[in-house]
């Protein structure tokens, strides 16, 4: 299933990607560091939702309270609910 996140406090905007029975597929970020981002979307490719979570949650980017990955994880967190 295709979900999309809008993402607060980073300067990623949005994360769009698909989770398929537990597994992760596809995520693309608007905006942010392209690079990194691009990256972290490669290594969470087909990996376990929880293990990806439980990986990402909470880290902090410079002195926010928040990061994509963490957003990410958060995003994730929604999506299994509503799957």
């Amino acid at each position: 299933m295709k979900h999309t996140y809008k993402t607060k406090g980073t300067c990623s905007t949005q994360i769009d990607f698909e989770l398929e029975n537990g597994t992760i597929h596809n995520v693309s970020f608007t905006g942010g560091c392209n690079g990194n981002l691009k990256a972290i979307g490669r290594l969470v490719e087909g990996q376990d939702v929880d293990t990806v979570i439980s990986k990402l949650k909470g880290l902090q980017c410079g002195f926010k309270q928040t990061s994509c990955g963490d957003q990410l994880a958060k995003a994730l967190e929604e999506a299994k609910v509503k799957e």
